[in-house]
């Protein structure tokens, strides 16, 4: 994906030996874009690393079975989001217990997961591989089947010029591939850039949006990268934030998602109850609970937001202007 009048932070070489990619990636930062979170300079991108880190986001053979990869619950047509799919599956069926988030703009946050509770984007596949519910892995393990490997200890000598395969190799060449998935290609993007318009009822939406729903969805990241109580229950079987900061204050907290690509994420929440985006506005309108924690700004949760039927279908159609086609079809995140 390119970005016209980016600014440039690194460049990416021209592939060698790995695979082959039609354009030298680069690393951007849109122009309506604040500065990166993550400092590149940590683990700066190489067109080999990427290359790397995509075929290990792709293999199976991460998982204790070799059955699944991290693209089983991190599709690229679905944002790298699990469409379809309430909470995640990990091998033999397990299921997890929270929805898969989506994958894109990483580099601009400063925490992950719903809790919060990873600091480092290099970290964050960790959990993945070696949760019970989901790759049921140990990083020994990891290494164990990389080293055995014909083509990976060659591979990995390509981009850190050793054939031994540590647990920071891995990490660092994932965090390579995930930090170039890059959405901000939008129409609401070109609009913002001029070089389209939204209509009628798009604009009436994003009127609406600014008023009800930019405080914590902020733009042009749409999060604010915070943590808030939105009224789900009045009793959390998960109690979000809680579960890592144990502050009671935190129950019922989960970190605020992007509405970018939202249309293609379907289902929302951390818990993925609402199968489409009319059920997580009717919940925003009528449906908040007075959750002891809920957030100020969602009116005590005896009113909710109050939006007429034509409010919320001018609001969705304002939210469908986040999608980026380009990205989820951008041939250089694929399997191939």
């Amino acid at each position: 994906m390119k970005h016209r009048n980016s600014v440039i932070l690194f460049c990416l070489c021209a592939m060698l030996c790995i695979g082959s990619i039609s354009d030298i990636n680069i690393f951007t930062v849109p122009t309506n874009f604040p500065h990166p979170e993550v400092q590149p300079k940590f683990n700066p991108v190489s067109n080999n690393g990427f290359l790397l880190g995509k075929r290990l986001f792709y293999d199976s053979r991460l998982s204790r079975d070799g059955t699944i990869s991290c693209a089983n619950c991190h599709q690229q047509s679905a944002a790298f989001a699990n469409l379809n799919t309430q909470v995640s599956r990990g091998i033999e069926q397990r299921k997890g217990t929270r929805n898969t988030p989506a994958l894109f703009n990483l580099m601009w946050q400063k925490e992950f997961m719903w809790d919060g509770r990873q600091k480092i984007l290099e970290t964050v596949p960790i959990n993945a591989l070696t949760s019970p519910s989901e790759m049921d892995n140990s990083m020994e393990r990891v290494l164990y089947v990389l080293q055995q490997d014909e083509a990976y200890p060659r591979i990995f000598e390509q981009v850190y010029g050793t054939k031994k395969i540590n647990q920071k190799y891995v990490l660092n060449a994932l965090a390579q591939f995930t930090s170039m998935l890059i959405s901000a290609d939008s129409k609401y993007d070109r609009v913002k850039k001029k070089e389209l318009e939204f209509s009628n009822t798009e604009r009436v939406g994003y009127l609406i949006f600014r008023d009800k729903c930019a405080s914590c969805h902020t733009e042009p990241l749409f999060t604010d990268k915070g943590y808030h109580n939105n009224g789900l229950d009045i009793a959390y079987s998960d109690v979000g934030r809680d579960s890592l900061t144990h502050n009671l204050a935190d129950i019922g907290k989960f970190r605020t998602p992007s509405l970018r690509n939202i249309e293609i994420t379907a289902p929302y929440m951390h818990d993925g109850r609402f199968r489409t985006l009319q059920q997580v506005i009717t919940h925003y309108s009528s449906g908040i609970k007075a959750h002891k924690n809920l957030d100020p700004l969602l009116d005590s949760g005896r009113n909710g937001l109050k939006l007429k039927t034509a409010d919320q279908e001018a609001l969705i159609s304002f939210l469908k202007t986040l999608t980026d086609l380009n990205f989820i079809n951008d041939r250089r995140f694929n399997m191939n």
